[in-house]
């Protein structure tokens, strides 16, 4: 289906209520929304910040924050904040919006809030597609804020750029993201809520993890903030070191790399989503896995075709 030549032209003016009739005609999978990132791919370049960490570290009110050090550099600023979705009705929790409605008469920013659709690591597909709509409608940086569970970290950090992990002195925090593997993908550290009790003690962890983890790309070396979201406390020293970390991406070569990555997770979100959506109506392939008949691997074959083992079998 061609793209509405109304809507492109509408788009490629600057209109806001375009991009989001655009964004809606991707997260949806309309084949309107294909055709138009087919358009749009590569036309933009934005900075692009994951923000992630546990729910309640103060990741929205953070980020509410760090908007507004964008805007005082002039930077055009979007976010895609991936609430979770109902396993049931499939609708998103918006609270994130809610938190940036100061910025809601701010033509210099667009917020969107994003259904996570059960994405195993609570990232969407949409949400990476969504990327490259912003990209070409020209913001210079672009906050994706996640749900903050299961695997989403880490998903996370092959969609953005920088990844920003956010923890706080709540008893556990710190300890859990160390279980989770976080400490290897995160690029900067913000301890929020740094006037509660144990911020300098999760400092002082989140430092001796550090000299324990692997080099990263570059030998970058991920910096520690100490932030107090409500307060702003910290918070221009925090944006200075995002603005670092793109800096060092771009002096070693590391942006195209990024790039790839996001293609990539893009391309295994489309095809998990296809092998979602045709297990759901294979009741009776699935029962005969489950009375030991086929094995899942058989029954994946039948469903999506040749895996890679067929593939390798033909080399």
């Amino acid at each position: 289906m061609s793209i509405p030549e109304e809507l492109w032209r509408r788009f490629q003016e600057g209109d806001p209520r375009a991009l989001a009739r655009a964004l809606t005609l991707v997260e949806s999978g309309h084949p309107a929304g294909r055709e138009l990132l087919k358009r749009v791919r590569g036309k933009g370049r934005a900075k692009v910040v994951g923000v992630t960490g546990s729910p309640g570290a103060g990741k929205s009110t953070l980020t509410d924050r760090l908007i507004l050090e964008a805007r005082k550099r002039g930077e055009r600023v979007a976010v895609l904040a991936v609430d979770p979705s109902s396993p049931f009705s499939g609708g998103a929790i918006l609270g994130d919006r809610i938190r940036m409605m100061r910025h809601h008469q701010d033509p210099g920013v667009y917020i969107r809030s994003m259904a996570s659709r059960g994405a195993l690591g609570g990232l969407a597909g949409a949400t990476v597609a969504a990327l490259s709509l912003l990209e070409a409608f020209g913001f210079d940086r672009i906050f994706v804020e996640t749900v903050g569970v299961g695997q989403s970290e880490v998903d996370i950090a092959r969609v953005a750029d920088t990844t920003l992990l956010v923890l706080t002195p709540a008893a556990g925090d710190a300890v859990q993201a160390f279980k989770a593997g976080v400490m290897e993908i995160a690029d900067v550290f913000a301890v929020n809520k740094f006037d509660l009790p144990g911020g300098e003690r999760i400092v002082q962890e989140l430092k001796s993890a550090l000299e324990l983890s692997p080099p990263r790309p570059g030998g970058w070396r991920p910096p520690i903030h100490p932030t107090v979201a409500a307060s702003g406390e910290g918070v221009e020293a925090l944006f200075e070191s995002l603005e670092a970390h793109h800096r060092h991406l771009v002096e070693h070569g590391l942006l195209e790399g990024h790039r790839l990555e996001r293609a990539r997770f893009e391309v295994e979100s489309v095809i998990q989503e296809w092998g979602r959506q045709r297990t759901q109506g294979a009741g009776a392939l699935v029962a005969r896995v489950a009375r030991g008949e086929l094995t899942p691997e058989e029954a994946a074959l039948a469903l999506l075709g040749p895996g890679p083992e067929a593939e390798e079998g033909a080399l």
